[in-house]
């Protein structure tokens, strides 16, 4: 990964982007791209919550959005720094999301870094066709996004993220032994217990 400084000067290029991940590219295991760079961030006005899909699938497998709110909300997640040619590619990614500007003004990196003067993204999914439509949490999904937050901030930084998600009274798909998510990632035994216990209170599909 890129040193920090190195990062600054590489900006000056006019070549860079960087993404707010607050899901699964909390993990980097689950990047696809030529990421240089990420650190811990928090973003403001913004919450997290479970939603129907935007499209009519094949199944009904819910989507981990984010949504403006109140400027007093804080997200925490991790800042990715990329090759501004790999937007394309996180776009199709991220298909059934909205690619909205932040500000800096919207981010605040945990070391207190200044950000470059590149474009800066969140991803917020569509709103659904169908609202209560039945839908279902992939388990190889979520246990992505949990691992990512076990290793950026800790086993409170995944009870944090089941605390502060809305909707995570959604019915969970438990597929973890024959995954359905295309970017998913192996556990520890550990990773297991800890996941199972955090989410021992989600219903079975």
């Amino acid at each position: 990964m890129m040193e920090w400084e190195a990062l600054v000067e590489r900006a000056r290029g006019g070549d860079l982007i960087a993404y707010f991940g607050y899901g699964s590219l909390v993990n980097p295991a689950t990047h696809r791209t030529n990421v240089l760079h990420y650190e811990r961030a928090q973003l403001r006005g913004f919450k997290r919550s479970w939603q129907e899909r935007p499209d009519i699938g094949t199944e009904p497998i819910a989507l981990l959005s984010s949504a403006p709110s109140s400027h007093d909300d804080l997200l925490d997640g991790l800042l990715v720094f990329d090759l501004s040619e790999n937007l394309p590619l996180l776009d199709e990614r991220e298909y059934g999301y909205d690619r909205l500007s932040v500000t800096p003004e919207d981010l605040k990196l945990y070391d207190d870094k200044t950000l470059p003067e590149i474009p800066l993204y969140v991803y917020s999914g569509r709103l659904p066709q169908k609202v209560d439509a039945p839908h279902y949490i992939l388990q190889s999904y979520l246990d992505a996004v949990l691992q990512g937050y076990l290793h950026q901030y800790g086993e409170e930084g995944v009870r944090n993220f089941v605390e502060r998600t809305a909707r995570f009274n959604t019915k969970l798909f438990a597929d973890r032994a024959s995954p359905r998510y295309p970017r998913y990632v192996s556990l520890s035994e550990s990773e297991q217990h800890l996941f199972d216990q955090v989410t021992s209170f989600m219903s079975t599909v």
